[in-house]
């Protein structure tokens, strides 16, 4: 991946779509390294929220010890925060938003901001070969003695798969209407993957 970094002469921000497993959190990892975009992912920013001991890090840990999901308006409160708080050359939004109603609270937090999306890219993956490709990294750790994800089975990750068709696939549709969608083939190499996210990114 050396040589792919980029200068960016403004800030870009983008969300990226696609289901679990589809390689998300790879690729802005690599976003964030070879362009200096912030990645607001919510599972992380959960975990920093409840660590910090904060007014909105007790609500959080507060739902999570109660085995709840967390409520929306909590999620845009902690991205509000991020946004307040940083001077980034532009945001990976990654795990959010998830349907139609995120995806609108997005879009006027972000208006609020003034704070412009460049793109929402959807990984494009074949469900199938997802779900052989995931099982076989688990059998793979397994092998190794590494630990393997909980949710690393087929059962599971069937589930996670058809949650994702029926409440964030939507968002494509949305995004496509709004004229910011791109589209990525995510099945191959993660170099490959990167340099066309870096393309459009760039």
């Amino acid at each position: 991946m050396q040589g792919d970094t980029a200068t960016l002469t403004r800030t870009v921000n983008v969300i990226l779509l696609g289901p679990p497993g589809a390689g998300k959190g790879t690729q802005a990892e690599l976003l964030v390294k070879n362009h200096g975009l912030v990645q607001l992912s919510t599972g992380d920013m959960l975990r920093e929220a409840k660590a910090s001991g904060s007014e909105l890090g007790q609500r959080v840990a507060q739902v999570m010890e109660r085995g709840e999901l967390v409520t929306d308006d909590i999620v845009i409160g902690l991205i509000k925060e991020k946004l307040s708080n940083t001077d980034a050359k532009g945001f990976i939004f990654d795990g959010f938003p998830r349907t139609l109603a995120q995806a609108d609270a997005l879009g006027q937090l972000l208006e609020e901001f003034d704070i412009k999306l460049d793109a929402a890219i959807e990984l494009k993956v074949d469900d199938k070969i997802l779900v052989q490709r995931i099982l076989h990294r688990a059998a793979q750790a397994k092998a190794a003695g590494q630990p393997v994800r909980a949710d690393d089975n087929e059962e599971t990750l069937v589930q996670r798969l058809e949650a994702y068709h029926a409440q964030t696939a939507p968002l494509i549709a949305y995004y496509e209407g709004k004229g910011v969608l791109k589209s990525v083939d995510a099945m191959g190499a993660i170099d490959a993957i990167a340099k066309e996210l870096s393309a459009i990114v760039s």
